[in-house]
């Protein structure tokens, strides 16, 4: 096996080269930030390629769900998952508001759509679900749910970028759409993020509240934040457009090697995939069953010891952490699926370079190891 250690991601890089031209245009411009040319078309771009109507770029993913929150003047209580970063529960405490975790799927760890609708209490005003690795939530039903009891849908989408189901974009659904275009994910313009609305007056909204609240240069709308993108981000993120076709398609031929090798291993249960989707292969997880010798951790610490860096990811749950473990939702036992799936969760190396030869080393380790 090779000395040279794998991590679990490995961000996706154009050539070199190729970025300068940018730069020596934005050198020539001297326009750094606030809705510069690169930005105005990035947004244009991003929109075309996702097949979406309106996108307002933010400096990242946290920012953009904190704004998400704001535009839809969101206050009370929020349905949300334990299963995610905790950007998405911290974006709400941020905005005042509480979190309420409900627990999720085992074949998708998603929201799980029965836990929203017992969840609900007169003081809730939102749900905001994830998809989580990608993998689209029960959207038609999480909407006849928030239809039926007054509720807003802001979707934390930060793993779903380019993720389609049978009507087009998974970005589409619920009232906002939040992605992430952090170094870690499927596409990345260093730091990053956008949110995605359906409507002109929606993201004219967005757009105040991310620049402070300025309508012109004395009108101040409303209470924002500093959330723009800067021209160098947005100039990264056209050049990796060019490329991200080819990213996603490799992505897929890696997933696709894991999943020869490892479907008939006991003790290590696979997410099935869903025909009607057309992923992005963001993530890459396992789930460590008893069967399994040793368990996780056991199998977290030898990949490790071979120089191969995986991630529980997520664990620990968010509502396990001091800032929400003593919330009335987060006890234990009342969130099993997703306590059980955070105690058997490895995510396993993936992305774009990552040779067929270095996957197959990942996954005898993981033969072995079962003995």
């Amino acid at each position: 096996m090779s000395s040279d250690p794998i991590y679990v991601t490995r961000p996706s890089l154009p050539p070199l080269a190729e970025f300068i031209s940018y730069l020596e245009r934005i050198w020539e411009n001297r326009i750094l930030t606030n809705n510069g040319p690169f930005h105005q078309k990035f947004e244009s771009a991003l929109c075309e390629y996702l097949g979406v109507e309106h996108l307002s770029l933010f400096a990242n993913g946290t920012l953009a769900l904190v704004t998400a929150l704001q535009t839809l003047r969101i206050t009370g209580e929020v349905i949300t998952t334990p299963y995610s970063f905790v950007a998405t529960a911290h974006s709400l405490l941020w905005n005042g508001i509480k979190p309420v975790f409900v627990d999720i799927d085992p074949g998708t760890c998603n929201i799980n759509p029965n836990a929203i609708e017992a969840a609900i209490t007169p003081e809730t005003t939102a749900i905001m679900p994830v998809h989580c690795y990608g993998n689209p939530c029960a959207v038609d039903r999480i909407q006849r749910i928030a239809d039926t009891y007054g509720l807003k849908v802001i979707y934390d989408a930060a793993h779903a970028f380019g993720v389609r189901d049978d009507g087009g974009s998974v970005l589409r659904h619920g009232d906002l759409s939040v992605i992430s275009f952090h170094a870690t994910k499927v596409f990345n313009t260093f730091e990053g993020g956008a949110i995605v609305c359906s409507d002109a007056k929606t993201k004219q909204r967005i757009d105040y509240l991310k620049n402070f609240g300025f309508a012109d240069e004395v009108t101040v709308m409303a209470p924002g934040i500093n959330g723009k993108m800067s021209e160098v981000n947005a100039a990264f993120g056209l050049l990796q457009l060019d490329y991200i076709d080819m990213v996603l398609e490799r992505r897929r031929v890696v997933e696709s090697a894991y999943r020869d090798r490892l479907s008939g291993i006991k003790g290590i249960r696979l997410l099935p995939q869903r025909e009607d989707v057309v992923g992005n292969s963001s993530y890459f997880p396992v789930f460590v069953t008893s069967d399994y010798r040793g368990g996780r951790d056991a199998l977290y610490e030898r990949l490790k010891a071979y120089g191969v860096h995986g991630r529980r990811y997520f664990y620990p749950l968010i509502s396990s952490m001091p800032m929400y473990r003593s919330m009335p939702s987060a006890q234990p036992g009342r969130l099993p699926i997703a306590e059980m799936l955070s105690a058997q969760v490895l995510c396993l190396p993936i992305y774009p370079d990552l040779e067929g030869a270095r996957v197959a080393e990942v996954c005898e380790i993981i033969e072995k190891s079962h003995g």
